[in-house]
């Protein structure tokens, strides 16, 4: 890192809009421009375009002040010998990544969550949502209009998929184009933040997923600005975000800013990190180690918990180790070896990185830690994983079906559709049995129909097209067949949910199957805490039958799954049958054979 960015990073606070008097409409704008001689900000109002040339603080730096043109006006930096661009640390486009930035007033939104205690992460039961996808409005207050059916489903906790500006109508949202802008097409700044205030008034937690491995290759100006990007490290996205290469500091600075903006200007509960093994830093101290730290400031100083949670694919527990063992102090990490058993066991599928799973006995290992903890991978083709068997629950979360896992294949079937209604019901079960943080994806809860689709929507035609033919290449392996073009509109639209009152019988039974077991789940002495100690896993491979036993608070059940697709005998067992997934109102058999499991039948006694 050179001495002087650390110079120019002292006098940096505040960069883009910031409002100095709000009934002034005096505003100082103020960017980080590395090796240009000049900028000009560009002021577009109703009458005309106004260019006011940017006074040079320092090496890099450039501010200017504007007075009594609105605390909404709309503006470009204009970088000498290069053109004009959004703001990097641009807070709405409301004209899309290449358009105009607009200043954002936030103090202006009156909040209303003042006695909002904080997540309670132990007992967090998660749902994954799109904002554009989970409504027929597609907006932040069409998402909002759903937080009842949550509650009433047993969800505490929501998970806000990438809300970033990205490139035309739709988006998954990893193609952000910055790390500040609300994205316009589900709604303005404040929508967002009225989502977030409904959550916390109905008593749901709110997570953000945030991408700070890569940008979105349409709208991405930041080269222009600085160094944010870097050579010395590749990725699938192409050259690293530059965390540890000269001009690092603005890059580091950059990131922390953004976790601190979206922790206390939008007063979310937690931050997911898209897949961070794809940051790239060898600084003495990780940016992980630095955003971990950032979100403990911030948690002290409003009283309540914020979380960091991290994607990763390595199985790495430093991760999730503290500082003081060598690791970077994150909360929490997605455990996808836990969803990979489930999913091969289930459909039998063992194309791509579903090679290296498909082995039943494997949920006995998945239960206490990764399934890989440093075996070699086929996939991989090489040793993967650490060892978290010392980690506490709490610090995994699992999921049998996430937007990934869905809508990365080709045709974004759901687990009802590929294993059958008896087995997703099975794969439930497990979930919630399991002594770590569990998560649904959206329309998992009654049996989706339709798919999850991959949606992009460039404007660039070149991207277009080169969007849609490799998204072709990129499944070859699997062979799913005909790939949908991501870039076709109903590819979106058939991704969307399907309104309740639309639902057919079984769709509500599973609702009814799921809102039963979250309930279970979040009462129950002996499964409400993600606690390995108390939890064993013993499997039958011939018959797939699978025996979870959970103690802790005094109580203890089992849960017995039949895995497999013929009945299977348990004989006559202890205990009190106190859930079993083929009671008629989940539209089960009425009349089951209490010593027969059923295919895919799940029961669970208390001991």
């Amino acid at each position: 890192m050179a001495g002087k960015d650390l110079v120019i990073l002292d006098s940096m606070e505040n960069l883009g809009p910031t409002i100095l008097d709000r009934a002034k409409s005096r505003i100082l704008f103020r960017v980080f421009a590395r090796n240009r001689p000049g900028v000009t900000l560009l002021l577009k109002t109703k009458e005309k375009q106004i260019e006011i040339p940017m006074t040079r603080e320092k090496a890099g730096l450039y501010s200017a002040i504007v007075e009594g043109l609105g605390l909404e006006v709309r503006y470009k930096y204009r970088l000498e010998g290069e053109g004009a661009f959004p703001d990097p640390y641009s807070h709405y486009q409301p004209e899309g990544v290449h358009g105009y930035s607009q200043v954002v007033d936030h103090s202006a939104y009156r909040w209303q969550d003042e006695g909002w205690p904080g997540i309670d992460w132990e007992k967090a039961i998660v749902y994954e949502l799109h904002a554009g996808a989970c409504s027929e409005a597609g907006t932040f207050r069409g998402a909002a209009e759903k937080l009842d059916y949550l509650v009433e489903l047993g969800i505490n906790t929501v998970e806000l998929m990438p809300v970033t500006q990205t490139p035309g109508r739709w988006n998954w949202g990893y193609d952000g184009a910055n790390l500040f802008s609300v994205n316009h097409n589900y709604g303005t700044p404040g929508d967002l933040k009225y989502f977030v205030d409904s959550c916390h008034r109905k008593g749901l937690a709110v997570l953000l997923d945030v991408v700070y491995n890569h940008f979105g290759p349409e709208g991405n100006y930041l080269p222009l600005f600085g160094p944010y990007f870097t050579e010395k490290h590749k990725t699938p996205w192409g050259a690293a975000v530059n965390f540890d290469d000269a001009g690092c500091t603005i890059v580091r600075r950059m990131v922390l800013d953004s976790v601190r903006y979206w922790l206390e200007t939008y007063h979310f509960d937690g931050l997911r990190l898209d897949a961070v093994h794809a940051i790239k830093d060898e600084s003495p101290r990780h940016i992980l180690q630095e955003i971990a730290a950032a979100a403990g400031e911030i948690s002290r100083a409003r009283g309540r918990k914020a979380v960091i949670i991290a994607e990763t694919d390595e199985n790495d527990a430093r991760l999730i180790n503290p500082p003081a063992n060598g690791g970077f102090g994150i909360d929490a990490q997605w455990m996808d070896d836990f969803h990979h058993t489930v999913h091969t066991v289930l459909t039998g599928e063992d194309k791509g990185y579903y090679a290296d799973y498909g082995d039943i006995r494997g949920l006995e290992k998945v239960f206490r830690n990764y399934l890989y903890t440093g075996e070699y991978s086929r996939f991989w083709k090489k040793n993967r994983g650490t060892d978290g068997s010392q980690n506490p629950g709490r610090q995994f979360m699992v999921a049998v079906q996430t937007h990934d896992q869905v809508g990365n294949r080709a045709r974004g079937e759901r687990l009802a559709q590929l294993a059958g209604l008896p087995h997703a019901k099975a794969a439930a079960g497990l979930l919630f049995m399991a002594p770590y943080i569990p998560m649904l994806f959206m329309g998992e809860e009654y049996a989706e129909e339709k798919p999850f689709l991959f949606f992009t929507d460039y404007i660039d035609p070149d991207l277009k097209k080169e969007v849609s033919e490799g998204r072709k290449k990129e499944f070859a392996e699997f062979g799913w067949g005909e790939v949908p073009d991501p870039e076709d509109d109903q590819t979106f639209y058939r991704s969307k949910l399907t309104p309740r009152e639309q639902w057919r019988p079984h769709q509500e039974q599973m609702f009814h199957y799921y809102r039963d077991l979250i309930r279970l789940r979040r009462e129950h002495p002996a499964l409400k805490l993600p606690q390995k100690k108390g939890t064993a896993v013993k499997v039958d491979p011939e018959r797939k039958l699978v025996e979870v036993r959970r103690e802790g608070g005094g109580a203890c059940v089992t849960g017995l799954f039949n895995l497999g697709r013929a009945g299977v005998e348990i004989g006559v067992r202890e205990g009190r049958r106190v859930f079993d997934s083929e009671r008629p109102e989940y539209g089960g058999g009425q009349a089951a054979d209490p010593s027969t499991l059923k295919p895919g039948q799940f029961i669970l006694l208390e001991t």
